[in-house]
């Protein structure tokens, strides 16, 4: 009875051009496995930063597991991501260019039963962009609208 969990942040694709995409995994605790889970994840105000050359995603939300005791995780703690040796560097020689952050995009837990999180490389989004993106979203519904009627 395997069930797909992917949770996504949609906010990250309106407010970031996103360049380029990388899969890292994550260092949990059990409970908080058990609440990815559930589904019971918010990625809206995540981001990821380096700190003593280790890659950690920060202000991400995984609720505490209902039926946890007193041994419960922290819901918005730092996790550890972990990504090649090579991967690090290039991220982080990346981000010391001006203009370049590293945004979570995607959790999901692959066939193994392992939780993964997709990074990605991005850059901010000017206002006008901003505005740009949502006239084609609009038209696009506007499209699919047409076509089922």
């Amino acid at each position: 009875m395997q069930q797909n969990i992917s949770i996504k942040n949609r906010k990250a694709t309106f407010e970031y051009e996103l360049v380029e995409r990388f899969i890292a995994g994550m260092k949990l605790l059990g409970t908080e496995i058990k609440s990815i889970r559930n589904g019971r994840v918010n990625l809206k105000d995540s981001y990821c930063q380096f700190f003593r050359g280790e890659l950690y995603a920060r202000n991400m939300h995984i609720a505490e597991y209902e039926l946890g005791t007193c041994n419960n995780h922290i819901a918005k703690r730092d996790r550890k991501l972990l990504l090649n040796k090579k991967e690090l560097q290039k991220l982080e020689k990346k981000t010391k260019e001006s203009g370049f952050t590293i945004v979570p995009t995607k959790l999901f837990v692959n066939d193994k039963g392992l939780a993964k999180l997709e990074i990605a490389l991005a850059r901010g989004k000017k206002t006008y962009d901003k505005r740009e993106s949502l006239k084609a979203k609009d038209a696009k519904r506007d499209i699919d609208r047409m076509m089922k009627h």
